[in-house]
């Protein structure tokens, strides 16, 4: 695994648009970032005028080399942070970032044949992505699955990087908990044990497991896959909440 070390940059807003109707896709230049691996995350700060000072930590939709770093941010409507990086960030404006930072819950290519789930909810989506995009665009040879547990198609963060992806890379099977689209085949409903045993690699093939979302749902699939039989050394978590 590589080692960067972090630090804080300066990055500048090169685009920005809407991923959800909460959420922004924003793209950062940072001419000093040293690259991240797939998974990692880093710490926003923002300075108001009168100095007071507030920072959040958010996944990279990106990885691999160069100054351009991908987010995708959701609005809590009582955050700090996150009201600003979605509604009021505009194209050539600078904010402080630190990092690369996170080395447990990042995916690399490996000799590792065995299979590698991802289970999201929601806006935790956001790393898993990146390491679907990181498996897709190199010579690894595990099978790689995403399980998105998501509220409504609308509310789905890279739905059309994710079809790309979908086939011959990439196992993607949706839950909408909400509103299902038109023809869907099952009805819309939350991720139940049962539902997510019938998705996932089962754990007599001893996937490596990467869960990201709200604490609750992570705790309550870390859960149900243990129950299953999953080996709780091959599960990585990380949470998420207010911001």
């Amino acid at each position: 695994m590589s080692r960067r070390t972090a630090s804080w940059h300066v990055a500048t807003v090169a685009d920005t648009r809407p991923e959800t109707s909460t959420a922004r896709r924003i793209e950062l230049e940072v001419p000093t970032w040293p690259g991240n691996d797939a998974g990692s995350h880093l710490d926003v700060r923002l300075t108001a005028p009168d100095g007071y000072q507030a920072s959040r930590s958010y996944s990279i939709a990106s990885s691999g080399e160069g100054p351009r770093i991908t987010l995708a941010v959701d609005e809590v409507p009582d955050g700090e942070v996150s009201p600003f990086l979605v509604r009021d960030l505009r194209v050539g404006d600078q904010i402080e970032v630190h990092g690369p930072l996170g080395a447990f819950f990042v995916w690399m290519p490996s000799g590792d044949p065995s299979p590698v789930q991802l289970i999201a909810g929601g806006s935790g989506v956001v790393p898993l992505f990146a390491m679907a995009s990181a498996h897709a665009a190199s010579g690894d040879e595990a099978e790689f699955r995403l399980l998105y547990s998501v509220r409504s198609p609308d509310d789905a963060f890279f739905s059309d990087e994710l079809d790309a992806l979908a086939g011959e890379r990439l196992t993607l099977d949706l839950v909408y908990t909400r509103q299902a689209p038109p023809g869907a085949q099952v009805p819309p409903g939350r991720l139940t044990p049962e539902r997510l045993a019938a998705a996932v690699a089962p754990p007599q093939n001893n996937p490596r497991v990467y869960v990201c979302g709200p604490t609750p749902f992570v705790e309550a699939v870390a859960g149900w896959l243990i129950d299953a039989g999953h080996d709780p050394a091959r599960i990585r978590t990380e949470r998420f909440g207010g911001s």
